[in-house]
């Protein structure tokens, strides 16, 4: 039997700003990343998120980025370890404190965008986002790229570590991402998307843009629920699975 999540970034509105259909999505997935207020989100959006996905049975996860609003955290930035650890303890407290208030339990963390991004890559960053989630709970479960630097030094640390990948993002033969900015990098079509993540869960293995095939573990799939298209998504890919077989659960409740 497949067992896989879906997890969606979710609490990205902030001020009079608003994105996301977060409502409606929770619907169809297994775990949300809330937005903690360096990349996107503020303390009411935080809240009613949270309240939401505990209303929803969802697990919910704190997704702390790097504090750059005007780039929406997509941006590398030249930080430390030692800032990394800092800015993913800070993120982490602010989401925990909502989620204690409400009466929920924190399940996971995922580093967003460039700091999820140059976390893969690096180790010394990778350690640092690792010990700060090991020494705030070290039950919670860190999400990172499928074979990348940050699911190896959350086993290393002896955090249970999911290994992600992407319905709407094409690989690289090393296992990569393909960089956002080249061509190809997104997955438009939903048949081809949907047909890479059951290839992923069933088979272990995605084809990258070099044709070549690359082992790959999924755990957790991530829809991203800022596009346009979003919610159509998530309900497609949800009907997908299930036809294919693939029991969708919380994290929580497989992951070894």
């Amino acid at each position: 039997m497949h067992f896989v999540d879906i997890n969606c970034d979710m609490g990205e509105s902030f001020g009079a700003y608003q994105l996301g259909r977060d409502e409606e999505i929770l619907d169809f997935v297994t775990s949300a990343n809330i937005a903690c207020g360096f990349h996107a989100g503020d303390a009411a959006t935080m809240r009613k998120t949270v309240t939401l996905a505990l209303e929803k049975k969802v697990g919910i996860g704190a997704h702390p980025g790097l504090q750059d609003l005007a780039g929406f955290g997509r941006r590398n930035m030249q930080i430390s370890a030692q800032e990394a650890y800092d800015l993913v303890i800070y993120q982490i407290g602010a989401l925990y404190g909502f989620v204690k208030s409400e009466g929920g339990k924190l399940q996971h963390v995922k580093p967003h965008g460039a700091l999820y991004n140059m976390a893969a890559k690096s180790a010394p960053l990778s350690e640092a986002i690792a010990e700060a989630i090991y020494k705030v709970d070290p039950e919670l479960i860190l999400f990172g790229l499928a074979g990348g630097e940050l699911v190896k030094a959350g086993k290393k640390i002896g955090l249970r570590s999911a290994n992600e990948v992407f319905a709407d993002r094409t690989y690289q033969k090393n296992g990569s991402l393909t960089p956002r900015q080249e061509v190809d990098a997104l997955i438009i079509n939903n048949e081809t998307a949907v047909s890479q993540v059951i290839t992923m869960v069933k088979e272990g293995k995605v084809t990258s843009l070099q044709g070549a095939d690359v082992l790959i573990q999924a755990d957790t799939v991530c829809i991203h629920g800022d596009g346009e298209h979003a919610l159509d998504f998530v309900k497609y890919i949800s009907s997908a699975l299930k036809d294919a077989d693939i029991t969708i659960a919380k994290i929580n409740e497989f992951l070894d």
